[in-house]
């Protein structure tokens, strides 16, 4: 097993060079790439940026079995990208990569730690209230930068 702090039979730790391609299979498999992310895209950015941090749970055999990416912007953290291979769910895995960013987060400075759900998706809501996650009122608005829809 590569370098990492070995949890429950994984080892998590940050991204390396080589993974980028499973990584973006999990955000795929897990349903968290719209038509417009380019999930390729979005860990090349985060690697170049010393404010986040991809992690991942890996295997003893080196596969991917989780992720998550953190960002710090200097008045909050952000976390996205929170996956669970299916085989490997029901096991704490997610709420072990949540605390490992968590920590990432603080480390970093980050006094809070946010995070987007989509509004229909229950399941997720529920597993980030068992981690003491709470709804906000807050409206989020966007605008593209790029062209994107």
């Amino acid at each position: 097993m590569r370098g990492g702090e070995e949890r429950g039979g994984f080892a998590i730790r940050p991204v390396e060079d080589g993974e980028e391609e499973a990584v973006a299979e999990l955000w795929r498999a897990s349903g968290l790439v719209r038509p417009w992310n380019d999930p390729l895209r979005d860990i090349a950015s985060a690697r170049a940026n010393a404010s986040s941090e991809i992690l991942v749970a890996v295997t003893a055999g080196g596969g991917v079995a989780g992720s998550v990416m953190a960002g710090y912007e200097g008045h909050r953290g952000w976390v996205y990208y929170v996956a669970v291979a299916p085989q490997h769910r029901s096991q704490g895995l997610g709420a072990k990569l949540m605390r490992h960013a968590e920590a990432w987060l603080a480390k970093a400075g980050a006094p809070k730690v946010m995070l987007m759900i989509r509004e229909e998706n229950e399941a997720v809501r529920r597993f980030y209230e068992t981690l003491g996650y709470g709804v906000e009122k807050r409206t989020v608005m966007s605008r593209w930068t790029d062209g994107n829809p």
